[in-house]
C-alpha cells in the first residue's frame, strides 16, 4: 500500500525559482495525493474486513490459507489499478480497471468467508446473525461500488467521487457510517 507514495515526486528544484512556483507545483500534485489516499484507504478497508473475519475464526486450514493468499494477490494489484486511475482519471477504461480490482477484492473476501463458514472454521460462540451480516456487508459494498462504476457512463469524476464516498463510509463505519449497520 505504501509503495504508492513513490508516484508522488518532489518538484524539480531547477524548475522552482520562487515560493509561488513551489506552491503551484505542489498544487499540481493534489490529484496524485488524492489518489494516493484512495489507494491507501481501499486495501485498508479490505484488510479490516479480512481481520474482522479472522477474529471470528476458531481455526484455519490449508485451503483457507490459500484463499487468503489469493486475497492478498488481488490486494497487491491495487497500486497498479490506482496508479492507472490517477494517470488516466478521465478515461472509463482506467476507472473500470480500478473497479474490477475492487470487485476481485470483494469476491476474494466473500469466498474466504463462505469457505470458512462451510468448513466449520467459525468459532462456535459467534452469534448466529454474524455470518450472514458479514456476507451482506460485502455484497452491499460491492453493489455500491458497481453503482459507482456504472456512473462512469455519465462522467468518470462522478464515478470516482461516488466510489470515494462509499469508501469513506466503510472506512469510518460502523460507528457513524450510514451503511455501518448493514
Amino acid at each position: 500500500m505504501t509503495l504508492l507514495v513513490l508516484d508522488l515526486h518532489v518538484p524539480a528544484s531547477e524548475a522552482i525559482h520562487s515560493e509561488q512556483a513551489l506552491d503551484q507545483a505542489l498544487l499540481g500534485l493534489a490529484p496524485h495525493l488524492v489518489v494516493y489516499l484512495l489507494g491507501l484507504m481501499t486495501p485498508g478497508i479490505f484488510w479490516v474486513g479480512q481481520q474482522t473475519q479472522l477474529n471470528y475464526l476458531a481455526r484455519s486450514d490449508r485451503n483457507l490459507a490459500w484463499l487468503h493468499i489469493a486475497f492478498l494477490f488481488v490486494i497487491s494489484l491495487m497500486p497498479f489499478s490506482t496508479s492507472l486511475m490517477a494517470e488516466f482519471i478521465a478515461y472509463r477504461t482506467a476507472l473500470l480497471a480500478y473497479w474490477a480490482n475492487i470487485l476481485l477484492n470483494g469476491t476474494a473476501l466473500f469466498v474466504t468467508w463462505r469457505y470458512a463458514m462451510h468448513a466449520g472454521l467459525v468459532r462456535p460462540d459467534v452469534a448466529t446473525d454474524i455470518p450472514s451480516h458479514v456476507m451482506r456487508r460485502i455484497v452491499v459494498a460491492q453493489a455500491l461500488y458497481a453503482i459507482g462504476a456504472l456512473l462512469c457512463v455519465f462522467n468518470t469524476y462522478w464515478s470516482s467521487g461516488f466510489i470515494i464516498i462509499v469508501q469513506l463510509n466503510y472506512a469510518i463505519a460502523p460507528r457513524i457510517g450510514i451503511l455501518g449497520r448493514i
